[in-house]
């Protein structure tokens, strides 16, 4: 219940914004010893939703990283394809968080991303991918952390409030620049899909 709350704080008002005692408002008569018995400060806390909002993603990278029929290259544009046509993004979308004003969350969840998905679900693709001969690449450390930060940061129209057409702007070059790496692993319905995903954000925004 801590973390829902929280969850729904940060997203609205901003981390910053969001003191213990709100928490506890919206608690339901819940008191602040009861968050201090399982939480020693509001940063505990942060740490604790962002493991939550990343826990179902890695799930999914972690299957997808385990499957025996595919090859390094195929897992990357399953990837991409499970993760934008999640329903849980059409949720976060309409929440409309604004991430770019929400610094402490969105750092949460950038070392999230650098230390844990980059180098335990991504670089093992990119070295099977090496070894079957479906990626060439010399540099699979950076290339895999490069690849998660642009897709997850600079691609998020949450981040940098992109219209749709920023979007695809964005989209076209990250596909150029995963092509000149011989990496043809997003598409046209992939681009449609996050134009879509700015539309809902843009729209909720609003709101």
């Amino acid at each position: 219940m801590i973390l829902d709350v929280a969850y729904r704080l940060f997203m609205e008002k901003g981390y910053e914004r969001t003191s213990i005692q709100d928490i506890i408002d919206n608690l339901g008569g819940l008191s602040k010893g009861a968050i201090y018995h399982h939480f020693k400060s509001k940063e505990d806390i942060l740490v604790a939703v962002t493991d939550k909002m990343t826990e179902e993603s890695n799930r999914m990278l972690g299957d997808i990283r385990d499957r025996k029929d595919l090859t390094g290259k195929e897992k990357l544009r399953a990837i991409f394809k499970e993760s934008i046509f999640r329903p849980v993004q059409d949720e976060m979308f309409t929440v409309a968080p604004k991430l770019g004003d929400n610094p402490r969350l969105l750092f949460s969840i950038f070392r999230e991303t650098m230390n844990d998905a980059a180098p335990n679900y991504i670089l093992p693709i990119f070295e099977q991918g090496i070894s079957d001969g479906t990626i060439q690449t010399d540099y699979p450390v950076e290339l895999a952390e490069l690849m998660l930060i642009v897709s997850n940061i600079w691609m998020n129209p949450m981040i940098f409030d992109d219209s749709e057409e920023e979007a695809c702007r964005k989209f076209m070059v990250f596909r150029q620049m995963m092509q000149g790496f011989g990496l043809d692993i997003v598409d046209d319905d992939l681009m449609l899909r996050l134009q879509e995903l700015a539309s809902i954000y843009q729209k909720n925004k609003i709101k």
